[in-house]
Parts: C-alpha cells; structure tokens; sequence
C-alpha cells in the first residue's frame, strides 16, 4: 500500500495529479517487492525541521527517506517530499514537476530498500536503477545534464 498525505497545498495547486505521480513512482520503485510506504507533500519548514532532527543540517533538502526497522514489517518507511525545494530544483534544471517528483520518489523508495550512493560505486549503481524505472515511466534521464 502507498499511503499519501499531502500536507502542503502548493503540491496540488501546482500539479493537481501529485498524488497519482506519487502513487505510479512508488509503485514502479517497488517493483514486484510487497511493502507500505508512505509519503508526504508538505513544505520547506516541515522538512528543514526533520532534516535538523534526523541528520543535524538545518536546512530543507528536496527529499528525506526513513527505512522502517525490519520489525516494522510490512512497513517499509516514509519519505518526506519539500515542495519548494522541488519546486526550485524543477526549474532550474528545466524539467517539470511531475518528472521532478516521479524521480526524487524513486529515489526515495530506492532508499526505502537498501540502496545508498554514498560512494561512487553505490550512487552509480543507484543512478542506473533510477534510470530504468523512469524510462518505464517515460521521464528521461535526470542525470543527463551531468554527463555533458
């Protein structure tokens, strides 16, 4: 199950279909593997305050994922979403907020599930199964830019 809270109304009045985004990305993530995530739309604020909380930076960041402990189960974790951040990000890399949203859910999902980049080999192999799910998606490759 995709649970999606939208906390922020900014998500909805800039893409009315963010919640079917959502629901598409995760479940594309998640692929065949069974679980419950659930994600929230909500603000700068909200997320600056986990991302000082949780990781000692006080600032907001486009996307923060919580992995579940095992015992959780079937919970796999919640991923927190910053509209302006995305918003920001959207268009200073000429992509569209829904293609934006899609990747940074995959991202997040794929977090959900084991996967890091917190060296080259690990944000290489990430970056590629990012990459095909959004090509199943039909959002192009978020990465290209940083290849030319």
């Amino acid at each position: 199950m995709i649970d999606i809270e939208i906390e922020a109304e900014a998500w909805t009045t800039a893409l009315p279909d963010a919640e079917a985004v959502v629901e598409r990305a995760a479940r594309a993530a998640l692929g065949t593997i069974q679980g419950d995530v659930v994600v929230l739309l909500t603000d700068d604020a909200a997320v600056r305050d986990l991302n000082a909380r949780f990781r000692d930076k006080d600032r907001p960041t486009n996307v923060l994922s919580f992995p579940a402990p095992e015992n959780a189960a079937p919970h796999l974790g919640d991923i927190v979403l910053a509209y302006g951040v995305c918003a920001s990000e959207a268009e200073a890399q000429g992509k569209t907020l829904s293609d934006h949203l899609s990747h940074l859910v995959v991202h997040g999902v794929l977090h959900l599930l084991g996967r890091d980049h917190e060296d080259d080999a690990e944000a290489e192999e990430m970056e590629a199964e990012e990459r095909e799910i959004l090509a199943e998606l039909g959002v192009a490759d978020p990465y290209a830019a940083e290849q030319d």
